[in-house]
């Protein structure tokens, strides 16, 4: 397998564990010093915000994946350029401390180095994450 291969296939199984709720699977991927930004206004969406370091980045994962269960994912696009690699993903996701169900779409932007993850910046629908847990 070619070091692009690796690295694609390195992250689908980080999302598939995500999707999973498996949050040692996730972790696997990420490298101990990693980031991790959702995008968006903090003052609008607390959970906006970067994170660093294995410890923050699973606690705000852990959070995550309690409150938002990966229904359906579609990956619509993959790009890879050197050392990041861009993931476009159509997504059915339940809210499940409302039980509400959507389909939104996501774009992760990945950076690796020795092999993990070391930036993970996700763009996200804020305003429908915040209208689901203002709901």
């Amino acid at each position: 397998m070619t070091s692009r291969d690796s690295m694609i296939e390195m992250i689908k199984e980080a999302l598939a564990a995500r999707d999973k709720g498996d949050i040692d699977g996730v972790m696997a991927a990420f490298h101990p010093d990693a980031t991790f930004e959702l995008k968006g206004a903090k003052d609008v969406l607390e959970v906006a915000g970067s994170v660093q370091g294995h410890r923050d980045v699973r606690a705000a994962m852990t959070q995550f994946i309690e409150s938002f269960e990966f229904m359906k994912r579609e990956i619509v696009e993959t790009l890879v350029d050197g050392d990041r690699i861009a993931v476009h993903s159509r997504v059915k996701v339940r809210f499940i401390p409302k039980d509400i169900v959507v389909t939104t779409e996501l774009l992760d932007r990945f950076r690796l180095a020795d092999g993990k993850v070391v930036e993970l910046v996700e763009f996200a629908d804020t305003a429908l994450i915040k209208q689901l847990v203002s709901a």
